[in-house]
């Protein structure tokens, strides 16, 4: 137990910290959880209350807390050193890491380049890919994304981004960006829902642009699914073709792994299920297992092949972190990895997928429920005012927020999106602790209905 008092605690913790994506005048007028301790699907506060993370601390979490392997991994290598720089210099856990990772990413990508979290792997893409096209001697400088996106919260990754909440404050900051659909929501709008006719729309919107703009650094896509948005899920078929016209048009193809890598759409990556191959791939999160701060940007042979030259011509990447390919967290990773391996993680999760699947289908029995997406083990129960009109709850009243607080009252810890419920539950969940998480959230929307929340 900690040796401070928990109300001292909770007063420091509004005196002093400022949290991400939190409206702290409402948080410092709330009562908030403060964990003090994990162990598998479980976390505890500092007044011992135990809740089920069911939404694997914000997407990261893998073979739960606290675990054996994971944590002799840290320490054996925190006996040895815990951080050295890679400017210039190398280190045991970065280059037996980024072995690693090429052999278990899409056959194409053979070179890795470490940063700290999601929204860092995804600017290093940006940059190398503009890099790239200066490198070949093209001045291109345009980016193609999707309204809806997102890919984390640094200058670039925001101009990548389209969800107007989080992004429109920093409009005058961005560089120019073309915007495609959302393709969930222009599917559902257009053709009522995820069909063939409408992937082959996309893809023609698509190659639209690709035949009109010789200008084009990249496609940026999220992999399957635009989680942050609500879990909004592609329809099959479009990463596989998106990936064809890039080629044919010869503009390079950026997949966002983040959220979706280390196994959460019920394979390793998402990719492998439409055979796609991207010219970089981001990955994060469960890279560590939800362990220390560690991200990826994995690209091909032709890309880092344009970055060599002597070094009076300054082609190489003028892009580094402090604590790039940090030691802690690459030994981590790989311990990470092994246990995929040894312990069958992926095996053991299409069951739970496919159980998953069926009991997602008793919340449309619900009043206010006016949505059920899910790729996966990736889930989205989208909340509403009215269920015929859709007409959402209004944002002010912060309905997601109020239905999560009255699960903590049977030990359910999750996170809404808005308004849209999210199952990311941490994949070593047993059947049990499934029902306990999925019955609390349905008897939340249900006090939801009755005035109780």
């Amino acid at each position: 137990m900690h040796d401070v008092d928990p109300k001292l605690l909770e007063k420091w913790d509004k005196e002093y910290f400022w949290h991400p994506f939190t409206q702290m005048k409402v948080y410092r007028e709330e009562d908030n959880l403060i964990f003090e301790r994990g162990e598998g699907v479980y976390l505890w506060d500092i007044y011992g209350n135990k809740y089920i993370d069911a939404i694997s601390s914000l997407w990261c979490n893998v073979h739960g807390h606290n675990h054996p392997r994971l944590n002799n991994a840290l320490v054996r290598q925190l006996c040895k050193v815990a951080h050295t720089t890679t400017l210039g210099s190398s280190n045991v856990p970065a280059i037996l890491l980024a072995k690693k990772l090429v052999e278990i990413t899409p056959p194409c990508l053979t070179k890795v380049f470490y940063s700290e979290d999601g929204a860092e792997a995804v600017e290093i893409a940006l940059k190398m890919a503009y890099h790239y096209w200066r490198n070949k001697g093209q001045n291109r400088k345009v980016f193609i994304t999707l309204s809806e996106a997102y890919h984390g919260d640094t200058v670039g990754a925001v101009s990548v981004g389209g969800i107007d909440l989080f992004h429109g404050t920093y409009k005058d900051l961005l560089f120019e960006t073309i915007k495609l659909p959302s393709p969930y929501l222009y599917c559902r709008e257009n053709f009522g829902s995820l069909t063939p006719e409408c992937t082959a729309k996309l893809l023609s919107l698509l190659e639209e642009v690709l035949k009109s703009r010789n200008d084009i650094v990249a496609l940026v896509l999220e992999a399957g699914i635009q989680a942050a948005a609500g879990m909004l899920p592609f329809p099959k078929g479009f990463l596989k073709g998106a990936r064809e016209l890039t080629k044919r048009y010869d503009v390079l193809l950026i997949v966002d792994e983040v959220a979706t890598g280390f196994g959460r759409t019920g394979t390793l990556f998402y990719c492998e299920q439409e055979g796609v191959c991207p010219d970089f791939m981001c990955l994060g999160k469960g890279i560590t297992g939800g362990y220390l701060p560690l991200a990826a940007t994995l690209t091909t042979d032709e890309v880092f092949n344009a970055f060599l030259g002597e070094f009076g011509e300054a082609k190489h990447f003028y892009h580094g972190h402090t604590y790039t390919g940090n030691n802690l967290a690459c030994a981590v990773s790989l311990e990470n990895i092994k246990i995929f391996e040894d312990e069958k993680t992926l095996e053991k999760l299409q069951p739970k997928i496919e159980y998953l699947t069926q009991r997602l289908k008793e919340f449309w029995e619900l009043k206010h429920v006016g949505d059920v997406r899910q790729l996966g083990f990736m889930a989205g129960i989208e909340l509403v005012k009215d269920k015929q009109t859709g007409e959402p709850f209004p944002y002010g009243e912060r309905t997601g927020f109020r239905v999560a607080r009255k699960c903590r009252e049977r030990g359910v810890f999750l996170r809404p999106l808005g308004d849209v419920m999210v199952l990311m539950m941490p994949l070593v969940i047993q059947k049990e602790e499934m029902d306990k998480v999925i019955d609390t959230l349905k008897w939340a929307i249900q006090e939801l209905e009755r005035g109780r929340v």
